[in-house]
C-alpha cells in the first residue's frame, strides 16, 4: 500500500509504465508530501584525541607535491552518498597538515573558504598577495577567486581545519577551479588601513563580497571576546565582521567566538542555519537535541539545523563558531529562537 488515499494497485500498469518511462512520479506516494518522519542529520564529534594521530601518520604517507593539498575531510555519517559529504547543512570542514619546509601550489576557486589553525608554528597563507601568517586560534580567510598558497618556515607540522562552501557551490552549478600560475592579482590594502574605528579608505569602484582583512588574530578575537557583554545565561559572543559593511567576513559564511563560564548552562537555542564549532580552549558539554556531545580543546563538532542546543563548561570554554546563517538570512529563510 503506497501512502496517501490511493494505493499503488490503483493505479493501471500500463499507466504506471508511461509514467515510469517518462519520469513522472504520482505526489501522493511521496513521504515528504504527508510529513512522515524523515531520518534528519544530528550533531556529531570528531575528538582530537582520534583525528591528531591519524594526521599525523597520514603526514608520513602523503605530500602536498603529490596530492596537492593534504587534506582529511570532515564526512558526517548521515551522509547518503559520495555527493553528499558535507559536514553538516551546506557546511564542508576538513583538516589540513603541511609539515616544516612544504609548501601548497597557488590556485584559486569560486568556493568561500576559511582556515582556523589548531596547532604549530611558522605556516603563513599567502592571499592575493598578502602574507598571513598561521598561529594557534587564528582565522584566515580565502574568499571566493582569491588566490591562495601555503608556505611552512618553521618547524613541526602546523594544522588548520578548512570550511568551504563547497556542497552549496556544487548544488548550485556554480563550483569552478583555476590552478596556477597566478594572474590578475587585484591590489591590497594593509590590514593597517582599517584599524580606527568608523574611518575606512577610500575603496576602488570594484564590489567586494569579502572583507579586506583577511587574518583575524587569536588575540584580538579573545581581547573582544573579554569586552563583550555578558549575556543572563553567563556567555558571551562576538563576531567577526567586514569593516566595510559590518556584516559577515564572507557573503555564504559567517564566523564567531562564543565564551562561556564555568559551571553555567545557555539558554536552549535553536535556528534554521548549520554550525560548525572547534573548541578554542576549554572543556564541556553540549546537549543537541537528542544527543549529548562531551568535548574538549581542538574538538571539532556540528550543530544541525533546527536542533536545540545548550552548551555547559565545568571549567570556563572558548569555542569557534562557522555558520551558514548568511546563505538563510539572504534568502528570508532564516529563523531563530531561544526556548523560555
Amino acid at each position: 500500500m503506497s501512502v496517501g488515499s490511493v494505493s499503488e494497485d490503483m493505479i493501471p500498469a500500463s499507466l504506471r509504465e508511461k509514467m515510469v518511462t517518462t519520469h513522472l512520479v504520482p505526489l501522493w506516494e511521496s513521504p515528504t508530501a504527508h510529513k512522515l518522519d524523515v531520518k534528519r542529520e544530528q550533531a556529531h564529534l570528531w575528538p582530537w584525541s582520534a583525528t591528531r594521530p591519524i594526521l599525523t601518520e597520514t603526514a608520513q604517507i602523503s605530500s602536498p607535491k603529490v596530492v596537492e593539498r593534504r587534506v582529511l575531510s570532515m564526512v558526517n555519517p548521515f551522509s547518503k552518498s559520495p555527493e553528499d559529504e558535507a559536514t553538516t547543512g551546506t557546511i564542508s570542514a576538513t583538516l589540513q597538515t603541511l609539515l616544516a619546509g612544504e609548501m601548497a601550489r597557488p590556485h584559486r576557486h569560486s568556493m568561500n573558504a576559511l582556515r582556523f589553525v589548531m596547532e604549530g608554528h611558522g605556516a603563513s597563507t599567502l592571499v592575493d598577495g598578502k602574507d598571513c601568517p598561521m598561529e594557534p586560534g587564528d582565522l584566515v580567510l580565502t574568499p571566493a577567486w582569491t588566490w591562495h598558497s601555503h608556505h611552512h618556515y618553521g618547524d613541526g607540522a602546523t594544522i588548520w581545519m578548512d570550511v568551504l562552501d563547497v556542497d552549496l557551490q556544487l548544488y548550485l552549478g556554480t563550483d569552478e577551479f583555476q590552478p596556477g600560475p597566478i594572474v590578475d592579482q587585484p591590489p591590497q590594502f594593509l590590514d593597517g588601513a582599517f584599524t580606527a574605528a568608523g574611518i575606512l579608505p577610500v575603496m576602488d569602484s570594484v564590489e567586494r563580497s569579502y572583507s579586506p582583512i583577511f587574518r583575524y588574530t587569536r588575540q584580538d578575537a579573545l581581547k573582544a571576546l573579554d569586552a563583550a557583554p555578558i549575556a543572563q545565561d553567563g556567555s558571551c559572543r562576538v563576531r567577526y565582521t567586514n569593516p566595510v559593511t559590518g556584516g559577515a567576513v564572507m557573503a555564504t559564511l559567517d564566523c564567531y567566538l562564543t565564551g562561556l563560564i564555568a559551571r553555567a548552562t545557555t539558554r536552549a537555542f535553536k535556528t534554521t542555519a548549520n554550525t560548525v564549532c572547534c573548541v578554542v580552549g576549554g572543556k564541556g558539554t553540549s546537549q543537541i537535541g537528542d544527543r549529548e556531545i562531551k568535548w574538549a580543546e581542538h574538538d571539532i563538532f556540528t550543530i544541525p539545523q533546527n536542533t536545540w542546543v545548550t552548551h555547559t563548561s565545568d571549567t570556563g570554554a572558548q569555542v569557534f563558531q562557522v555558520t551558514d546563517r548568511e546563505v538563510y538570512r539572504k534568502l528570508g529563510l532564516l529563523k531563530e529562537t531561544f526556548k523560555d
